[in-house]
């Protein structure tokens, strides 16, 4: 074998509740999508029918060779009023974990990705200052209920995905709250533009110092009930180059939308590193996709090695553990997906060779989901949904990613 893995590396595959569960509707996203002018192109629906699928679909990713699995608990499905929490969503997410541990599969749960109840956000979401006490709130009183399940465990979901999506187009998000759509939004949830702040669209500054102080208090609360829980976040990690003359400024993003952020983590278990592409930064901000790179079905550029840069920094910058909990490509044509995986995964092995620990390695996604504004256009699930019917349909990828699992290398 040319390359072998260490033993005990996660092979796993993600979800997120939003995107695949289905009937969300008690959360802020859900609100969004369905309000006239969204910007979404799709509304969520049904999504893949995960919340009742689930058990078959955590088989199927067993069958294949995973060993890890890493979903999302719906914050919005457990506290639906504030203070008013669901035995019965508990007892779902529990049922979902004992699905993992008895198909031998390491469950990885996040306890929020992206969606939030509408009533957070309608007091004020992720810009309050009453926030992080909330979510520690329901992080302990969700572990209280499920912590002798949950081994390993992610606060929250790319926690600078705001301000780095915001660095790269024109106008930022947060310059949204200014539209008619938004300020419908908030009304439908009874509260106004101003207030109203779901986790997207929070102010760069703000929005941090809320976002980094619930995850302090969220880790408290999670390590209270259960010690030997490990316990870290993501973060969205693009390989941040310069172009001609760009050198200070992509210094300067490099430092706004990563390096703040991994100087909050060093007390944590991992760091969560979730990449697709690079990004190049000229003098006056960032540049557009080089001339001859091939492009994904999202607009961003075809480069897997993206990967291996961002893990190398990631530990250098923190000096714990790395876990790749996303990392995938969205097209149609599944041999790209093949190549993709496999130029990404070299890199995690030379990374691995010059003794960085890397824990583990998590393609998004499981299946062909739900993908925020862009809707259910980009494909990159390893399984292909039929949007009629539910049926899962195996790809290529799926089991081409499986053999390496399974063989632990190449």
């Amino acid at each position: 074998m040319e390359f072998t893995f260490p033993h005990g590396f996660l092979w796993g595959t993600a979800t997120a509740a939003h995107q695949v569960e289905g009937g969300n509707y008690y959360n802020d996203n859900w609100v969004i999508e369905h309000i006239p002018g969204t910007p979404y192109a799709d509304v969520s629906g049904d999504a893949c029918d995960h919340y009742h699928r689930y058990r078959d679909d955590i088989r199927l990713l067993a069958d294949l060779g995973f060993t890890m699995y890493r979903f999302s608990l719906e914050w919005a499905r457990i506290e639906p009023e504030e203070g008013e929490f669901s035995f019965a969503e508990l007892e779902h997410y529990r049922r979902v974990l004992l699905a993992c541990h008895e198909h031998g599969i390491t469950p990885l749960v996040t306890f929020h990705h992206f969606t939030s109840p509408r009533w957070l956000a309608a007091a004020g979401g992720w810009e309050s200052a009453e926030t992080p006490a909330k979510f520690a709130r329901y992080c302990g009183r969700a572990m209280a209920h499920l912590g002798d399940l949950i081994p390993v465990a992610c606060t929250m979901n790319e926690v600078n995905i705001g301000p780095l999506v915001s660095a790269i187009i024109n106008p930022p998000l947060r310059a949204e709250r200014q539209l008619a759509w938004y300020q419908a939004a908030a009304r439908q949830v009874g509260s106004d533009a101003t207030t109203f702040t779901p986790f997207l669209y929070a102010d760069d500054e703000r929005g941090r110092e809320v976002i980094l102080e619930a995850h302090r208090q969220a880790t408290q609360a999670i390590k209270a009930v259960a010690p030997g829980c490990k316990v870290g976040l993501t973060l969205a990690m693009q390989d941040i180059q310069a172009g001609p003359g760009g050198e200070e400024m992509a210094a300067r993003m490099r430092h706004q939308l990563i390096d703040v952020y991994l100087e909050a983590v060093h007390s944590d278990d991992f760091i969560g590193v979730q990449t697709y592409s690079r990004q190049r930064f000229g003098p006056d901000g960032p540049l557009g996709s080089e001339e001859g790179v091939e492009l994904t079905q999202m607009g961003y550029e075809f480069w897997p090695q993206a990967l291996e840069a961002t893990v190398r920094y990631a530990s250098e910058k923190t000096n714990i553990p790395v876990l790749v909990t996303e990392n995938g490509l969205s097209t149609t044509d599944d041999t790209r997906r093949v190549a993709y995986i496999e130029q990404a995964l070299r890199g995690i092995a030379a990374c691995l060779q010059d003794g960085i620990e890397v824990l583990g390695y998590t393609y998004w996604s499981a299946m062909d989901n739900f993908e925020w504004s862009s809707g259910y256009l980009p494909t990159f699930g390893l399984i292909a949904v039929d949007r009629k019917t539910q049926e899962r349909i195996l790809k290529p990828s799926a089991y081409h990613l499986g053999q390496i699992a399974r063989t632990n290398g190449f």
